[in-house]
């Protein structure tokens, strides 16, 4: 094959810390990755979460993804990489 592999269409999901991984829903996906982040916030604590944002993004997508980090989540560890 010359060229890329082909690029996914659904999304994949592991059923279990070693299960293999198969196709879901969307909404299957994002249910379970709401969970993941609630899990880690609940027993970790919301400083366990950081996020990163692109700085080439506009103001208006740094403002609301630090707005989801601090306000949603309750964590201040945000980066843009703004200073490159």
């Amino acid at each position: 094959m010359v060229g890329p592999p082909p690029r996914l269409t659904t999304p994949l999901v592991r059923d279990g810390p070693r299960g293999t991984l198969r196709s879901a829903t969307w909404d299957e996906a994002l249910d379970r990755a709401a969970e993941g982040l609630a899990d880690v916030r609940r027993r970790r604590g919301p400083d366990a979460l950081g996020f990163f944002s692109c700085s080439k993004s506009t103001n208006e997508v740094n403002f609301a993804a630090q707005k989801l980090a601090r306000v949603v989540f309750g964590t201040n560890n945000i980066d843009s990489c703004n200073r490159t």
